[in-house]
């Protein structure tokens, strides 16, 4: 059953709605949710001035602690259309049309799109690479006049992790530099791993232990 852009904006039509979302997903209803500091039933509201429920003793409860959305400026309502996005595509959703569609930043729409894949990957099942994990770079494509290498015309590069004695991870990366590269291994190797890469300098700035 498909569920259309209008029927997602009926859901979440703004950010409050979104809110009650996130706190009935950790929590449970909020009429029928108990204060963890009192013990109170059904004494939970939400506050008018800021993204938090309240029990009538005073405490708070933050729906958007230890998630991506925590220290996030971006509308909630916004994140959650990306999710829809991520959610009712077959072949993921690029920074850029994140971008067009939420009206923000590249930047801002490349955070949201990370954690967004890394929190579906984690989902999955696939909780990375670990261990020791070889990176490494190679570009393919048609011969061009002109220059070599790295940065030529008409290539594609393609950027492999390998855990030792386990899983491949591929990517074809559009733009190699060091910031997108680096990116895709916090995305997919777990804290602790030991890193082999060689002395590009798009690799510069990662430790032998990572994280």
């Amino acid at each position: 059953m498909t569920y259309s852009v209008l029927e997602f904006m009926k859901q979440f039509p703004d950010d409050d709605a979104c809110l009650e979302h996130l706190f009935v997903t950790r929590f449970g209803k909020v009429e029928e949710a108990h204060c963890p500091k009192c013990g109170e039933i059904g004494k939970i509201r939400k506050l008018s001035k800021m993204p938090a429920y309240t029990c009538n003793c005073g405490h708070h409860i933050h729906p958007m602690k230890d998630t991506p959305f925590e220290r996030s400026t971006t509308p909630l309502q916004k994140w959650f259309y990306a999710m829809y996005l991520f959610t009712t595509s077959r072949h993921g959703v690029p920074a850029k049309e994140l971008q067009r569609q939420l009206s923000v930043t590249y930047k801002t729409a490349w955070r949201i799109g990370h954690e967004i894949r890394k929190y579906m990957a984690k989902i999955d099942g696939d909780n990375g690479l670990s261990g020791t994990v070889e990176a490494d770079e190679t570009y393919v494509g048609g011969k061009k006049q002109g220059k070599r290498g790295r940065g030529a015309a008409n290539k594609t590069v393609v950027f492999g992790m390998l855990e030792k004695g386990g899983d491949v991870i591929t990517k074809i990366v559009p733009n190699a530099g060091r910031k997108i590269l680096q990116s895709h291994i916090s995305a997919n190797v777990t804290k602790g791993s030991e890193m082999q890469t060689d002395e590009w300098s798009g690799y510069k700035g990662l430790s032998a232990k990572v994280y």
